[in-house]
């Protein structure tokens, strides 16, 4: 019994290890091309669509977008893609965590 339950333990922690190294992060992203009022919710609703992202903050007078993420499960570039893939170019400009 002694063992089995010691099998359980190292098999639990094994499986659960990488979420140990997982890491909320949080990166700013300079956007391009947003002009108009509409321009922020679809960057927004872009980034937020990326799975790992938590929040995403959009200031129209800055053209940055604030993004917090599991870097378990996302990364950067992925959610610059998403943002490209929606016609607004972005680019990490600070990033925060890691």
């Amino acid at each position: 019994m002694k063992k089995t339950l010691s099998a359980i333990a190292l098999i639990a922690s094994v499986m659960t290890a990488p979420a140990a190294f997982a890491a909320e992060r949080t990166v700013t992203f300079a956007v391009e091309n947003m002009t108009c009022a509409s321009c922020p919710y679809i960057v927004k609703t872009s980034m937020a669509a990326v799975p790992g992202v938590a929040k995403v903050t959009v200031s129209f007078e800055a053209k940055t977008a604030t993004v917090t993420f599991d870097d378990a499960k996302t990364t950067p570039d992925a959610i610059a893609a998403a943002s490209m893939n929606a016609g607004y170019p972005a680019r990490p400009t600070q990033q925060q965590g890691s």
